[in-house]
């Protein structure tokens, strides 16, 4: 299929984007360059001995929790059934029960980031009638971005899960087939995480609808998506049902999907900043090149759906919590934004690729692994740590971890790294997952000695706020001890009356 462009209304053909003198079009269905991209890919899941990916270790200790219910061993805990937000904790207990936690662990995440990354992939080189070789590295930085470090699992294998199935039914006339591996991609992007269900949903109502109004009435869809936004943040604000938190800690203009690789520090800021600039200067190269010749259909559509998903970041809250019993929907805008890089891929990848450009983002995600190495190597020395500190616990202690990350970091779970440093030495007690009654593993109507039933408990033992009652069990906490050096951790027990803070590293 070739390129086109939007003239009077129709559409004539326009000159082939991608020329043969880059020669990317060989690389069009080679078994070996897949093959070497993907061991390339899961490089970070193996460098370390763990994989520090913030809510990982909590997904880790609940796949152990959940092993534990089996055997009858956990009293007061349960697992339930649901068809969401599960499939990769599933993976986890299946894999870890058959090859052990450290390996299970790692074949599972690995999958994850193979699945996020092919079926962006096959998504962007879709919407750019292209396979997109020269935005492989940015694709790297994205899979292993804000989201994957902050362990939202769940939810990168839904959008790759849902980008796959968009991808076989993006192009006009899909066959019946087509549509059947799209909703089986569904199904599956379901149990993983309703986002990217939804996503996938709505992708699919969008593009179609698109397609069927006349090119005059095309500008209807965008209209509509923004003003359905528009309307979801008017209900939002004014319901009383909900609880609905719209602080961020950036202004609007700062989600652009550059910022899924600020982690650990402000140099990761000045890279972002980079990446951004350099993904700018390779839109207005492709702009220059083409001179009076139109934007190919592509190109315009992938600048339409950049833009209605920036706008619709604009409007959406921060986070929500459906009452008050419950969890909270956390950071659903800082995760979001990768729909927006994607979008932004796409923009580039139905551009005249160059060399330099394949140079320039190889050069990025170089810099960008290399501060990833470096900053998860700290990670992997703060859990040996905890390993060490908490080996010495007679089995079935309750451990409260009150870990804060330096200051200038934007990834915040380090604290559940204790959680899997807890596995088959004791329990952590103020693990959030049981209490939210979110995930599989929930807390009994009767409640457990293991974990505490209630949410706001959870989130204030780990933030320092929870005075401990006298009819806790005895519970240990573990917290950094030296200002000097964060990795050092140590024990103590705490008193009825005493909070988490009163030991509680506080960093400035």
């Amino acid at each position: 299929m070739r390129p086109v462009s939007v003239e009077h209304g129709g559409v004539t053909p326009a000159v082939p984007a991608h020329p043969e003198s880059l020669q990317l079009h060989s690389f069009r269905g080679r078994f070996w360059l897949a093959l070497l991209a993907s061991l390339l890919l899961v490089t970070p899941c193996v460098w370390h001995r763990r994989i520090e990916a913030g809510d990982l270790g909590s997904h880790t200790y609940n796949a152990w929790l959940a092993q534990l219910i089996e055997k009858g061993q956990a009293p007061g805990l349960i697992t339930v059934r649901q068809w969401e937000n599960v499939l990769v904790d599933l993976a986890l207990l299946h894999a870890t029960r058959t090859f052990g936690f450290a390996t299970g662990e790692k074949i599972v995440v690995a999958s994850c980031a193979l699945l996020f990354f092919w079926g962006t992939f096959a998504f962007v080189a879709a919407a750019a009638d292209y396979p997109p070789w020269f935005l492989a590295p940015a694709m790297a930085m994205l899979t292993y971005g804000y989201a994957f470090n902050l362990g939202f699992l769940n939810y990168c294998v839904s959008l790759g899960l849902a980008c796959a199935g968009l991808a076989v039914v993006w192009q006009r006339r899909a066959k019946p087939g087509s549509w059947l591996a799209c909703a089986v991609l569904a199904f599956f992007a379901m149990l993983a995480h309703p986002i990217g269900f939804l996503f996938l949903l709505g992708m699919v109502g969008y593009r179609f609808s698109r397609e069927m109004l006349p090119a005059r009435w095309k500008w209807l869809v965008p209209l509509a998506a923004v003003g359905g936004f528009a309307v979801l943040r008017l209900v939002l604000a004014h319901q009383r049902v909900w609880q609905v938190d719209w602080s961020r800690e950036r202004p609007f203009y700062f989600y652009t999907g550059a910022d899924q690789l600020i982690l650990y520090g402000q140099r990761y800021e000045t890279l972002s900043f980079i990446a951004l600039v350099f993904g700018v200067v390779c839109f207005i190269a492709g702009s220059v090149v083409r001179g009076k010749q139109r934007f190919s259909t592509q190109v315009f559509l992938s600048l339409e759906l950049y833009a209605v998903a920036f706008l619709a970041i604009a409007l959406l809250p921060e986070n929500l919590r459906p009452s008050a019993n419950s969890g909270w929907i956390g950071l659903l805008v800082s995760r979001l934004t990768v729909i927006t890089a994607i979008f932004g891929l796409c923009v580039l990848a139905s551009l005249r690729p160059r060399i330099w450009q394949f140079a320039g983002f190889s050069a990025l995600a170089l810099v960008y692994f290399s501060f990833l190495y470096a900053d998860t190597g700290w990670l992997n020395r703060l859990e040996s740590n905890a390993e060490t500190a908490l080996a010495a616990l007679p089995p079935g202690t309750r451990v409260i971890p009150t870990i804060v990350p330096p200051r200038d970091w934007r990834a915040q779970f380090i604290g559940h790294l204790a959680e899997r440093a807890c596995i088959g030495r004791c329990f952590a007690y103020s693990n959030y997952e049981a209490p939210t009654a979110q995930f599989r593993v929930r807390v009994s109507p009767l409640g457990s000695p293991l974990v505490t039933s209630s949410n706001d408990d959870s989130e204030d033992m780990a933030g320092g706020d929870y005075e401990v009652q006298d009819t806790d069990p005895p519970l240990k906490q573990l917290y950094q001890c030296d200002l000097h050096d964060l990795t050092k951790l140590c024990l103590h027990d705490l008193q009825p009356g005493e909070t988490t803070g009163a030991h509680m590293l506080r960093v400035e």
